[in-house]
């Protein structure tokens, strides 16, 4: 199997965590070349080794090498092992980045996954925790990943750029995935929503709150935004506050958007007002784009329904952001598999913007580690 007519090869940084999670799952092995070769301060960042290591605690047998310089990766994946495990995230990305692979990884291990995480939950690049835990749980739920043993839960809060929160990751492992047939999003029926504040006055997420609700109000009544100060040991090392919104349909859709301030000492201060506000409006344009999965989770959706039975999946989708599409790409090359891509215009649809329909049928991928009782 590590022969290398199999191996694949990619050049540059980009989409590392994409390469390496589809790798893992497809079993070929993985070189990437030329990883900042040109930069002062060239290969591998911290936060990406930090990955690399999670993917090996995670798997069983992996062969990782790395050249002096960081510069070229060879990856050969092992079994996905799961257990009991805690890793260290690095302070750079937020937890969301190391959760958001995890995901994809976690329902294809030998043992459920029971994962504490530590870094930072909520920043200004990576979908926070609290985002994917309203988004990609009920996501994996359509698809047959469900259970008592589903949940993040948030043990401690950390801002940039000192980090110091705690989640707890749990899924459970399956042998098949179902297909699913997810084309209508439905009417928006309410909003819920997290202001958390840690290490600031606790008025900082009411303010935020009276902000969002004065936008959001003249939409729908039905709108409960939470406020989460956290205090003592579970507020992390560093302060700030930000906001996590949801807009959920009555065919179980849910939409996300979030806004967090700037870590301290970097940047001008924002004053809870405006983010509030901001968050809102950002709220009402995921909604504008639609579709059944807002843009956080397209690529989890689409490599579910890659690895599901071999019956046609269907689900329709907002604009692709270039993140996904370079997911379509890196499916092609790993399993073979190719969408089904349909246009949907404004009109056929009522609402919003485009949307696209993408079909396509599951290689039948199964967990082969996962005896059958």
């Amino acid at each position: 199997m590590a022969g290398e007519a199999q191996c694949l090869s990619y050049a540059g940084c980009n989409f590392l965590r994409q390469r390496l999670v589809l790798s893992t799952l497809s079993g070929r092995p993985l070189k990437i070349r030329k990883i900042r070769a040109k930069e002062q301060d060239p290969g591998l960042r911290d936060f990406e080794a930090s990955f690399i290591r999670l993917i090996d605690k995670v798997t069983n047998g992996s062969r990782i090498e790395i050249n002096q310089t960081g510069t070229t990766l060879y990856y050969q994946p092992g079994l996905l092992y799961g257990g009991s495990l805690e890793h260290d995230c690095s302070p750079s990305r937020s937890i969301g980045y190391y959760l958001e692979s995890l995901l994809c990884l976690a329902p294809f291990m030998k043992h459920p996954l029971k994962i504490v995480l530590r870094g930072v939950t909520n920043d200004q690049v990576d979908p926070s925790v609290d985002v994917l835990k309203a988004t990609a749980l009920p996501l994996l739920k359509k698809f047959g990943i469900d259970g008592e043993s589903l949940e993040i839960k948030i043990n401690r809060r950390g801002m940039p750029p000192k980090g110091g929160g705690e989640i707890l990751f749990a899924c459970p492992v399956r042998k098949v995935l179902q297909p699913i047939q997810f084309t209508d999003p439905g009417k928006i029926k309410r909003i819920r929503g997290t202001a958390y504040s840690v290490r600031v006055s606790p008025q900082m997420a009411n303010r935020m709150v009276e902000s969002a609700r004065s936008i959001l109000n003249k939409f729908l009544p039905d709108i409960y935004i939470y406020t989460d100060h956290m205090k003592g040991v579970s507020s992390g090392k560093s302060p700030g506050f930000g906001m996590c919104l949801t807009a959920e349909t009555v065919n179980g859709t849910i939409l996300s958007a979030e806004l967090a301030s700037n870590p301290q000492g970097q940047g001008a201060a924002v004053l809870p007002e405006e983010l509030g506000q901001n968050c809102a409006k950002l709220l009402l344009e995921e909604v504008y784009r639609g579709g059944c999965v807002d843009s956080t989770n397209q690529s989890l959706a689409l490599l579910l329904m890659t690895l599901g039975q071999r019956d046609v999946s269907k689900v329709l989708l907002g604009p692709l952001s270039p993140y996904t599409i370079e997911f379509l790409r890196h499916l092609r090359s790993f399993f073979q598999i190719m969408f089904k891509i349909e246009t949907k215009t404004p009109e056929e649809e009522h609402m919003g913007g485009e949307k696209v329909l993408m079909t396509c049928v599951g290689i039948g991928f199964s967990n082969l580690s996962k005896t059958i009782r």
